[in-house]
């Protein structure tokens, strides 16, 4: 991942963001879209429904393996709701949002107050070198930095991680739960007793369901398909918005605008992408305008894309499986060090 110049200047006044944002709000993209929200939730939400009823009446059968597919695929969409109420794209109140979000959290078995931390912190500073969470994960290096002092298996998996990137996506739907877990253990969160509660009732249900229903032989089976599954939707949905993007350090002079539009790429795509990745395909324009409901967001896009042009800033886009071949290819370049240089 290319490092952004040292040099690159701050400019305010002439292509800044009070210009930028002035021309969205005049065409009306900030406005909420509570129709939208009412219908994509309820057919969300009744859809899972059905899915479970529907899982019920299976019964015991490795066709269940099926059901497995759709509930990581159901999974997926909750959570990118859930996504929007923590941006506060459905409602304008924050208790609202919370609201909304804290009950997707729980359908999911996510904590909504860790992601809401863990996130915040990435919109303020993507793909900062120290301070975006999102490029602090021990089994991968997405920095030249991040290959000194490997050792052992995360000297392994690093110098493997262009091959090993998919695979290892295997095990996010189980992360993110563990992180979960973590926060609240450890009091990390702002409601604890709401979370914890949210937690274990997801837990219980989640297994109570799975083992009256299936056979052991199949239980674990669909678990495995399921939180695999949806571990691969989740990364494949963020990894394109940032990976193989320049990064950057405190000694990199950057105004907000340049700082999201630099960092970021754009998908291209028709609604189909849009429903597959939740609109994270807009990554440029919702960096820049997180709170702008999800739906406007491909109205905003080409305004944004103009708007950088006039103004000289770089603006990316590519198709969704060129963006995997350039975070393929970042992570291989970024890791060949650690080829060449054996752990100790």
């Amino acid at each position: 991942m290319p490092a952004l110049s040292r040099a690159t200047p701050a400019i305010a006044g002439s292509g800044s963001y009070p210009d930028l944002s002035r021309v969205l709000r005049d065409a009306g993209l900030m406005n909420r879209r509570h129709g939208y929200y009412f219908a994509k939730i309820s057919l969300t939400v009744l859809v899972f429904a059905a899915g479970c009823a529907g899982f019920v009446l299976l019964g015991d059968s490795w066709w269940q393996l099926g059901s497995a597919v759709f509930f990581a695929v159901m999974y997926a969409q909750l959570a990118f709701l859930g996504h929007d109420a923590g941006h506060r794209q459905i409602f304008r109140s924050r208790r609202a949002n919370d609201r909304v979000g804290y009950a997707l959290g729980g359908i999911v078995g996510m904590s909504y107050g860790w992601w809401m931390g863990n996130h915040t912190r990435h919109h303020a500073n993507p793909n900062h070198e120290d301070d975006d969470p999102d490029l602090d994960i021990p089994l991968l290096a997405f920095t030249r930095g991040q290959t000194d002092g490997r050792r052992g298996l995360f000297h392994w998996t690093a110098s493997h991680q262009s091959a090993l990137f998919f695979p290892l996506l295997l095990l996010e739907g189980l992360s993110l739960h563990w992180a979960a877990v973590t926060a609240v253990r450890r009091n990390e969160v702002e409601f604890r007793k709401r979370e914890a509660a949210l937690l274990f009732a997801h837990l219980a249900i989640y297994l109570t369901a799975v083992f009256v229903v299936l056979s052991p032989p199949v239980a674990v089976a669909f678990i495995a398909v399921h939180q695999g599954l949806w571990g691969v939707y989740m990364g494949c949905s963020f990894a394109p918005g940032h990976k193989g993007m320049p990064t950057y350090t405190d000694e990199t002079k950057l105004d907000f605008l340049r700082k999201q539009v630099l960092t970021s790429r754009n998908v291209r795509g028709g609604p189909w992408v849009d429903f597959a990745i939740g609109g994270l395909n807009y990554q440029i324009e919702h960096h820049l305008f997180p709170s702008m409901p999800r739906p406007n967001l491909r109205r905003a896009q080409p305004l944004v894309r103009r708007f950088c042009a006039e103004n000289g800033i770089d603006y990316a886009q590519c198709g969704l499986l060129r963006s995997y071949r350039y975070v393929l290819a970042h992570l291989h370049e970024v890791s060949a060090p650690l080829r060449i240089k054996p752990a100790v």
